[in-house]
């Protein structure tokens, strides 16, 4: 028989059981019905601006990984800025200007990356 704490964990091993049989379902559905042969469009390169199959050791272009860069410092921004708008009133002006010396920062760091042509795409 099964001990009481066995139970407390069965609905959890049942869940497991049928996510896992809905996911084996879903990718085994998927290859028998979806037709498997891809055209030209498919095996094109998309928006990463080398082929995607090829040699791994060619070199590409750096600017790929300084706009992944920015889009991560900007998103870092906003996840510490809406924390900040929604605690304004009680972190005062000490909260106030020590986000402001925060943005300065950035400011000066996408300025920095302006200047050096970071964001011109040839």
């Amino acid at each position: 028989m099964l001990s009481n704490l066995s139970l407390d964990y069965l609905p959890i091993l049942i869940f497991l059981g049928l996510a896992f049989a809905v996911a084996v379902a879903a990718v085994g559905l998927s290859f028998l019905i979806a037709k498997q042969k891809p055209d030209a469009a498919k095996n094109a390169a998309y928006e990463c601006g080398f082929e995607a199959f090829g040699d791994a050791r060619r070199k590409f272009d750096v600017r790929f990984y300084l706009v992944a860069i920015l889009f991560i410092v900007f998103d870092l921004e906003i996840a510490f800025l809406i924390p900040w708008a929604v605690s304004l009133s009680d972190i005062g002006l000490v909260g106030f200007f020590s986000m402001m010396l925060f943005l300065a920062v950035l400011v000066v760091g996408f300025v920095y990356e302006w200047k050096k042509g970071a964001l011109e795409w040839e």
